[in-house]
């Protein structure tokens, strides 16, 4: 898809992916980064939306509802909808609070009711925990989950043989779709000469942690 390869480059252009040397939560040493919080101004975190947006129609998900977790859901839910609504699909949104609200109108949800298929936003899969948090709270309101959308799959092993997208997959039996995986980042590194001295790096990471492609 060619807005996957255009938003690795958004990405790589913005700093939100950086080579080097990282430790993760896992303690691997990774050589790149991906922090979706430095999409950190209207003009890259628009295009961020728009990406989102483009993902979620070429999946074909049906789906009535956009969930973002807190925090950083929050803004992807509200950006996406209304970037989806410029291309046609007008779609209601929500978000969670932390903690539930004791005065007003009470309660954890913001924004419209949960009702139907909801489809959750979130930044990246690490354990699969917001996830599940975010599965508690949709069936206690009533409503189903119909899918996950993140905004980089980095198609690496969990504790057993599966990512932890595909545990999220198997588990819910829902899709997640990704706005770009990491065959999209082997593939743009191998056509930028700025950043290709860091394809190997990647390759070999691939090669040890990686699970199989993705159809």
């Amino acid at each position: 898809m060619d807005f996957s390869r255009d938003f690795i480059r958004l990405a790589c252009d913005k700093g939100v992916l950086r080579f080097g040397e990282f430790t993760t939560k896992a303690g691997r040493q990774s050589p790149y980064f991906f922090n979706a919080g430095l999409f950190d101004d209207g003009a890259s975190f628009g295009q961020l939306c728009t990406f989102y947006a483009r993902a979620i129609l070429d999946s074909g998900i049906a789906f009535d509802l956009l969930f973002g977790p807190a925090y950083k859901g929050i803004p992807l839910a509200a950006g996406t909808a209304l970037k989806l609504a410029e291309l046609g699909r007008n779609t209601p949104f929500c978000f969670n609070r932390k903690e539930a609200k004791d005065h007003g109108e009470g309660g954890v949800l913001v924004g419209a009711p949960m009702r139907g298929r909801v489809l959750v936003l979130d930044d990246v899969i690490s354990a699969g925990t917001s996830v599940r948090e975010s599965v508690d709270l949709i069936r206690r309101e009533g409503a189903s989950l119909a899918g996950v959308v993140i905004a980089l799959d980095r198609m690496e092993r969990g504790q057993g043989e599966r990512s932890a997208v595909q545990e999220v997959e198997q588990a819910y039996d829902v899709p997640v779709v990704s706005v770009a995986n990491l065959e999209d980042l082997i593939s743009h590194l191998a056509d930028d000469p700025e950043l290709e001295a860091n394809l190997g790096a990647v390759r070999a990471y691939r090669e040890r942690y990686g699970i199989a492609g993705r159809s």
